[in-house]
């Protein structure tokens, strides 16, 4: 059974982004959905769990697209039709991403 962790309600995001897992290269990747505090992708690949990583992705704010640049750890990874589905924590999201995140989720 699977034990939901999330401490924040998520919104669901569809748009492509990389993720650059630390000592690999770069990933295209597709979002799921995003929080306050993380977000969901789908990567052809499997990440560890506990990998850091960063992630940028772009988000649509008050009529404008604003990037999101992010280091994220890994908190599951499972596969799931055909792609790896991986749950990243947010780790120091600056003031300018966590504002422009709240107003996505509002």
């Amino acid at each position: 059974m699977f034990n939901e962790q999330r401490q924040a309600q998520r919104k669901l995001l569809k748009v492509k982004a990389v993720v650059t897992v630390d000592g690999s290269a770069p990933a295209a990747v597709k979002t799921v959905d995003v929080g306050a505090n993380g977000m969901c992708i789908m990567s052809p690949e499997p990440i560890q769990v506990g990998a850091s990583a960063q992630l940028r992705f772009d988000l649509f704010v008050d009529g404008a697209m604003t990037t999101i640049d992010v280091r994220g750890k890994a908190s599951y990874c499972i596969l799931s039709h055909g792609d790896f589905k991986v749950g990243f924590s947010f780790l120091n999201l600056n003031l300018s991403g966590v504002t422009q995140l709240a107003k996505f989720l509002k």
